[in-house]
């Protein structure tokens, strides 16, 4: 986990010596612990089905953050057709899959600190070389992540994400 120096946290007031540039999910939203036992579905670090009829792949939300050589990235969940799944899955391993055109998504991922739901935005889903996630581009609309992600984020914005994602308790 890359980070920023570190900052005293408004939320408990201690010092933390590193601010996250990166957060993750591990599922999409629509998954439940209920289909573990589902031979239909299957969640992986990477991939996931469920029932065998809703296909989803976990990539990285980039944003750039003002004024720093870093980017704070959001490991997402975005829905694919079953087509693009079976592309996606047929050239997992396969050298130069970044030559592949984006395949569009639906965001499947819940994210803390919009305004208004990140669910079902719509995304390009672009493939990169074998070893790394896909990059997740939302379509740029007035949503405030998609804004985000075009005009980056100050540092401070980064430091409110660590403070509610840090100290908020989890599902």
């Amino acid at each position: 986990m890359r980070n920023i120096t570190g900052y005293t946290c408004g939320s408990c007031g201690g010092q933390h010596q590193e601010l996250p540039l990166s957060y993750r999910t591990a599922a999409p939203a629509h998954w439940s612990d209920a289909l573990d036992d589902d031979p239909n579905s299957e969640l992986t670090s990477d991939l996931c089905v469920i029932a065998g009829e809703h296909f989803f792949v976990q990539g990285n939300l980039e944003i750039p953050v003002l004024g720093r050589d870093e980017v704070f990235a959001w490991g997402v969940w975005v829905s694919l057709s079953p087509a693009n799944f079976a592309r996606t899955t047929d050239l997992w391993d396969e050298p130069g899959r970044e030559a592949e055109p984006p395949h569009f998504g639906w965001l499947s991922t819940e994210l803390a600190g919009y305004p208004v739901s990140t669910l079902n935005l719509k995304t390009h889903v672009h493939t990169r070389p074998v070893g790394q996630k896909p990059y997740i581009e939302v379509e740029p609309t007035d949503h405030p992540l998609a804004v985000e992600q075009r005009t980056g984020i100050t540092a401070a914005r980064v430091r409110q994400l660590a403070e509610l994602l840090l100290h908020s308790p989890r599902p």
